[in-house]
């Protein structure tokens, strides 16, 4: 994987002294990521039961958000820092001036009467990307987060659909 990851940032950053920060920052964002959301392959119940019987829950003893990626102050979290990283990296790689000049030039050209219009473009492009990104990430994982809750809703009214007298007893008497 971490060849893969090289051969791909050697098609987008020609330097190699460059590539030594790239390859290993991306892979290291997409396994966090990767880990984050494959803690929806355990069992919905699971964490929160456990969270649950060790202790008050902070508070909160009915919510427990389970995956980290299904709230939203993380995945906006997670896409403000890879903004920042780009940017200081696009610093880093064309200097102040350069970063600069970009920033106002583009997308319109050097103009200087469209330098206004070229930035306000700019800063609503770094606004909307990184927005765009925390809440494509959010509504993945939510939605992914509650189609297991359906499902195991659905094991539920299956148990209860079959035999409502004996689940009832079951729930009454804690078996």
């Amino acid at each position: 994987m971490s060849e893969m990851v090289e051969n791909q940032a050697k098609g987008v950053i020609h330097n190699a002294k460059s590539r030594k920060l790239v390859s290993p920052l991306a892979l290291t964002v997409f396994v966090w990521i990767f880990l984050m959301n494959a803690m929806d392959l355990l069992p919905v119940d699971l964490i929160p039961t456990i969270w649950h019987s060790a202790g008050p829950a902070m508070g909160e003893p009915d919510v427990m958000r389970f995956l980290p990626t299904a709230d939203l102050s993380t995945t906006l979290g997670l896409s403000v820092s890879v903004l920042i990283v780009c940017l200081v990296y696009n610093v880093k790689m064309k200097g102040a001036g350069g970063w600069a000049h970009e920033l106002v030039t583009a997308p319109f050209g050097a103009n200087p009467l469209l330098w206004p219009i070229n930035f306000l473009m700019q800063i609503i492009e770094f606004v909307a990307k990184t927005v765009s990104h925390g809440m494509r990430l959010f509504g993945n994982m939510f939605a992914g987060e509650l189609v297991f809750m359906l499902i195991a809703l659905m094991g539920g009214v299956w148990a209860w659909q079959f035999n409502p007298s004996r689940a009832v007893s079951g729930w009454v008497s804690g078996t």
